[in-house]
């Protein structure tokens, strides 16, 4: 089994019993099904608030419409991306890059303030298992009813059970794969394509792929992503450090553990405040124990704080056995202030300086980004020739793209060598809401304007609506020798 590779952070040890001689040694775990108990708290109101804010966002913004289109389509095949009042083009590559580097720094600096919790609140994979497990529950019952269930043989109760639950996980994962789809394709279609039965190849594929990436990975792996699967387990080591806010067990507070009666005291006993109920064990999805230390299992979902919080207040002893603590505050004792004040450190700091600086640099780019791009290229066919005596003429391939939401007219005009002007060209050129436009181009200029060579010129494209919305476009002219 691997763990975290960190000195820093007490990790729970793995001492496989030897086998004796001539016995066969499993290089797997075997499977052992996890029944995690419901549970609740303030940790728990919160997943499960962020488990309605990320479905609704996800399922409601295909639904969304902005200027007469949906909000939010990825529209693959005309290699456009609409965001609301934002169109992104290939050329704007840079802002997915941008928003990548935001996502890593942002995972950076939430691990290293509380650990994982990326994995324990706003994850899919923990998301949908939450989802998943609560169709379970209103099903099958809790923790020792699912047990029972499972435990007893076939019957046309079990039968009838276990088909309506995994009945209502397909039509959620349908719906799900469906909405995914519905990212890249306008929805609405989609969706009377869907009841007509006639749709095309991707589209089937993904909605049927992604319906079964859910179902398979929330209804049967669960934790089995988390442990085997998911990267962020093996490489969390190197984003935590001593003063990283973990899910911690205060052994020196708990041990010993042991049972015992309410009416007991624990210090006139030589207890410590763990009853020893293992309620941190059946509340946890991956099933492990986190008195043993932190774990490279451990998700971060905080399930084991609420459990213990609630046994704590049963037996009358103060909440906190099982908490948010950081290794330097377990071995030194101190006060929720001062664990704050350690978070403040220099890894945060530069975490969250260059959050900010990028996050600042996109907005101003994205406030500043023009309505109107420009590529210019010259025909290879023909780099100059000869349109009538005395005239030499150059062909350029200009394409305008309107990255308004309004169709614009535009008027194209070049300078840089004395008579250099446009012809042959019906001005203004309109070019449709968010679209492009090839046109050629044919630039004239007198043979004995200039020396024969190259020469720069520069094209100027304005709207003609809006005389701020212009773009000024290098190219070159070339003038043969006589």
């Amino acid at each position: 089994m691997t763990q975290l590779d960190t000195p820093t952070i007490p990790i729970r040890p793995v001492s496989p019993e030897p086998a004796a001689d001539g016995d066969d040694v499993g290089l797997y775990e075997i499977r052992r099904k996890i029944y995690p108990r419901a549970i609740t708290g303030r940790f728990r109101n919160w997943r499960v608030a962020i488990v309605i804010a990320t479905q609704v966002v996800y399922y409601g913004l295909p639904w969304l419409w902005w200027n007469d289109r949906q909000a939010v389509l990825f529209d693959l095949a005309a290699r456009k991306f609409y965001i609301f009042g934002i169109v992104f083009w290939p050329q704007d590559v840079i802002y997915l890059s941008v928003l990548l580097i935001l996502c890593a720094f942002s995972l950076f600096l939430f691990t290293a303030v509380a650990g994982r919790l990326w994995c324990g609140f706003a994850c899919p994979q923990t998301v949908y298992t939450e989802i998943f497990l609560w169709i379970e529950r209103k099903i099958e019952g809790d923790r020792q009813a699912r047990m029972k269930v499972d435990a007893a043989p076939a019957s046309p109760a079990k039968v009838a059970r276990k088909s309506a639950k995994h009945m209502l996980w397909i039509v959620l994962a349908l719906w799900t794969g469906y909405t995914f789809v519905g990212y890249f394709t306008p929805i609405g279609d989609l969706g009377e394509r869907a009841l007509a039965l006639n749709l095309v190849g991707w589209e089937t594929f993904w909605i049927l792929f992604y319906a079964f990436a859910t179902y398979g990975n929330a209804g049967w792996m669960r934790e089995q992503v988390c442990k085997y699967m998911c990267p962020y387990a093996r490489f969390q080591s190197v984003m935590f450090d001593k003063d990283t806010l973990i899910i911690a067990y205060d052994a020196g507070r708990g041990e010993p553990r042991g049972s015992r009666s309410k009416k007991i005291d624990p210090k006139a006993a030589g207890m410590g405040d763990c009853v020893d109920c293992n309620i941190c064990v059946q509340v946890c999805p991956t099933g492990i124990d986190i008195r043993e230390g932190l774990q490279y299992e451990c998700i971060g979902c905080t399930a084991c704080i609420d459990g213990c919080d609630q046994v704590m207040d049963r037996f009358g002893y103060p909440r906190g056995l099982i908490r948010y603590a950081s290794t330097t505050s377990l071995a030194q004792g101190m006060t929720r202030r001062q664990i704050w004040r350690r978070v403040l450190r220099p890894r945060t700091l530069v975490y969250s300086a260059l959050l900010l600086i990028i996050a600042a640099a996109a907005g101003v780019s994205l406030a500043l980004k023009s309505p109107l791009k420009v590529d210019v290229a010259r025909d290879r066919g023909a780099l100059a020739r000869e349109a009538s005596p005395g005239v030499i003429e150059n062909v350029y391939r200009v394409q305008i793209m309107n990255m308004a939401e309004i169709p614009r007219q535009f008027r194209i005009t070049a300078e840089g060598l004395p008579g250099i002007g446009v012809v042959g060209l019906v001005q203004p050129v309109k070019v449709d809401a968010a679209s492009a436009k090839l046109i050629p181009l044919r630039l004239q200029v007198a043979q004995g304007a200039a020396a024969p060579g190259l020469h720069k010129v520069e094209l100027l494209i304005e709207a003609v609506d809006d005389p701020a919305i212009v773009r000024r476009e290098n190219t070159t002219f070339i003038l043969p020798r006589p």
